[in-house]
């Protein structure tokens, strides 16, 4: 028994598509399921022979009559669970799914799908240099930039511009090389946001992941963010993630050390897309620097290969939704070719 994880683009949602595949799983005596995805897409987890399997990956290459598929990404992987039909999953009841599908279908129709971001990542800089040009201490750039009321702000312009995933870099692997004051204040500052902010995220159903180490963090901050990770891990239509203790080469090595213990002799970008700290989560479409840096710090460097840059002069702590938008709306100017023509 083998399983395949499928996920097909294009103008899938809103042309029976699921009720397609369903019908070519039970054909070929597949079980899983298919369900549609927030951004327009379509996922099929599929289990049988891979003889049979390669057979649905073929037909739904081709689509159906009145779907149009432009891309298709699988890959094979260990069987997660024991499934003993083929179904389409439903979340949030059938009005919202239908409405949902109609929206998408409409997006496509009209081309608007592809103009906005799905996942906008911020790497937040210039805290210090705000509190020089304040004349304030250091630490006081980081309390504004770490401020309940900022993240707040940004988060909510996030959901009216219809961004799913919202990531930010907090601390850096190299962030240790900072004074001992310095790392324990911001240490604190992010413990106390993700204390504050906790509750609007599960009242309004917003996951939150840390993407990183933990085991170096504090153990007070690491019981917050694991705390916050399980209280919102079943929640997908708008998605948190702030990045502590990161840094993109370590994410990388540890990321290969976990698929070498897992035991895989000859390793795909598939292993190593799923030992990433970023693991279900789609690569950033656009990555903001702010405070006139012109460089990524070794941010994401495996899922940043088509992602769009956006720097600005703005320091982070005078970052807020009028500048997210300025942002967003300058990407949606621009053409993504991912290496065509």
């Amino acid at each position: 028994m083998n399983e395949i994880k499928i996920e097909i683009f294009g103008r899938v949602q809103g042309v029976r598509f699921r009720q397609f595949v369903k019908d070519t799983a039970d054909s070929l005596q597949l079980k899983g399921y298919v369900m549609n995805r927030f951004d327009g897409s379509v996922l099929v987890i599929a289990q049988g022979t891979k003889e049979k399997l390669e057979q649905l990956i073929a037909i739904v290459q081709k689509g159906s009559l009145l779907a149009k598929v432009e891309g298709v990404s699988y890959y094979w992987r260990k069987k997660t669970k024991k499934f003993n039909d083929f179904e389409i999953v439903v979340d949030n009841g059938f009005i919202a799914d239908q409405k949902l599908s109609l929206l998408n279908l409409g997006k496509k129709l009209l081309h608007l799908d592809n103009r906005y971001p799905q996942h906008v990542s911020i790497i937040p800089d210039g805290n210090r240099r705000w509190a020089k040009s304040k004349g304030f201490d250091e630490i006081e750039g980081h309390k504004k930039a770490g401020a309940y009321e900022n993240m707040k702000a940004l988060l909510a312009e996030a959901k009216n511009l219809n961004i799913r995933y919202l990531t930010f870099w907090g601390f850096s692997t190299e962030n240790w090389k900072r004074s001992k004051k310095e790392v324990e204040s911001l240490f604190s500052i992010m413990n106390g946001l993700l204390e504050k902010i906790g509750e609007d995220l599960v009242a309004q159903k917003i996951r939150f992941r840390h993407l990183g180490r933990k085991d170096r963090l504090p153990r007070k901050l690491v019981e917050v963010i694991e705390d916050l990770e399980e209280r919102t891990k079943s929640f997908s239509d708008f998605n948190l993630q702030i990045c502590l203790d990161y840094g993109g080469r370590d994410e990388i090595v540890r990321a290969l050390n976990k698929v070498l213990k897992a035991g895989v002799s000859e390793i795909a970008e598939d292993d190593l897309v799923n030992y990433l700290d970023s693991a279900g989560i789609p690569d950033p479409d656009l990555i903001i620097r702010t405070s006139g840096e012109y460089r990524m710090s070794g941010f994401m460097p495996f899922q940043s290969a088509y992602s769009e840059f956006y720097f600005t002069d703005v320091h982070f702590p005078d970052f807020g939704p009028q500048q997210l938008r300025e942002a967003v709306e300058e990407f949606a100017q621009r053409k993504r070719r991912f290496g065509g023509s």
